[in-house]
């Protein structure tokens, strides 16, 4: 039976008529794979700790866990309607940013946009696959880990929907350290400011771009593509998402040399994919970069090759379109690789500091 409101209570029938009509958001590809690994490492955490770390203080909330480097859209509330009663759910891209105690976020730099060109992407992607190929690499065994440094910084916007304005914050660089195994079953994440103190596990029955999973994957560029497009669905941009898949891998992994030169040379076959000859990563080394803007969110996935070797450096997102509120220039994402190697145990350091591959 319909509750009638007493006199002077809200009408939550017309409280919801002055909501605004729900949305349809589609988020990309790796916007839902970063949403997974969060999710799964929050799973884990809590199984964890259910075990092992006490209850949290009264009135205080655990610490949220993320996975990658991603951008949440916040939605602001008026305050009128969250004094109504009115339950409110905030709407994330890939959850939120960094949790109490993280550093306060900063204006989003913004760039002068390069224009992409496909002039020299032949030529270009040969020399970034010949570099990649000859790359001389570790291979490890079973029982160890591959170790990946990096320093990273995602944006978000902040939308207050009472004022209507919005704005977009950036997360100051940060440093963030990944291990794991070669079949990707157990790992370890630090992320100092955005994850709990001495990081988070990142074990689990479900792998994904494990470096056994990449290694046995084809490397003939024409097979190795239909096996990444094999994984995309009719959600959003299939191309895009091929592009974001190959990002994903050759960003945060140990690829071996004739795998990380076909995944190159696939990528070059995928339509829309320029070169853009001056971009930088995370910690300022500018480079060339393969890239690809998203029709759907008008972002540019920016991977960048040092210009002299073709090493990767790093990966960088600029917004170029005028989707999703952003100022055309914004960089939504930066990630630079300090350094890449297998080590013997997880949580720990090589031994001699090498080189980013």
């Amino acid at each position: 039976m319909k509750r009638t409101p007493r006199f002077g209570e809200p009408d939550p029938a017309e409280l919801a008529r002055l909501l605004p009509a729900p949305g349809d958001p589609e988020l990309p590809r790796d916007r839902h794979r970063r949403l997974e690994d969060a999710f799964m490492a929050h799973i884990q955490r809590d199984q964890s700790a259910t075990a092992t770390e006490p209850a949290p203080a009264p009135g205080k909330a655990p610490r949220p866990v993320r996975g990658r480097p991603r951008r949440p859209v916040l939605i602001g509330v008026p305050a009128a309607l969250a004094l109504a009663g009115v339950a409110v759910v905030a709407l994330t891209g890939t959850g939120g940013s960094g949790g109490p105690g993280a550093p306060a976020p900063v204006a989003a730099p913004v760039v002068r946009i390069q224009t992409g060109s496909t002039v020299a992407l032949a030529a270009t992607v040969e020399h970034i696959a010949d570099a990649a190929g000859r790359e001389a690499l570790p291979t490890p065994r079973p029982d160890q880990f591959i170790y990946v440094r990096s320093e990273v910084s995602s944006a978000y916007t902040d939308e207050n929907l009472e004022h209507d304005t919005s704005r977009t914050l950036v997360e100051p660089l940060h440093g963030r350290e990944f291990w794991q195994s070669p079949d990707g079953h157990k790992g370890w994440l630090e992320e100092p400011g955005y994850q709990p103190k001495g990081g988070i596990t990142l074990d689990s029955d479900i792998t994904r771009d494990s470096y056994d999973e990449t290694r046995a994957l084809p490397t003939e560029p024409g097979a190795l593509l239909k096996k990444i497009y094999a994984r995309t669905d009719h959600q959003t941009d299939r191309d895009q998402q091929a592009f974001d898949i190959i990002g994903d891998i050759v960003g945060e992994q140990l690829v071996p040399a004739r795998t990380a030169a076909a995944l190159y040379r696939a990528a070059a076959r995928i339509p829309g994919v320029v070169v853009v000859e001056h971009s930088q990563d995370a910690v300022g080394r500018d480079g060339i970069a393969l890239a690809r803007l998203d029709p759907g969110t008008g972002e540019r996935k920016e991977w960048i090759f040092d210009r002299g070797t073709f090493a990767y450096l790093g990966s960088r997102g600029v917004q170029v379109g005028t989707g999703q509120d952003i100022r055309p220039g914004t960089v939504t994402e930066r990630t630079a690789i300090l350094e890449r190697a297998v080590v013997d145990k997880e949580k720990q350091h090589p031994a001699t500091p090498g080189k980013a591959s």
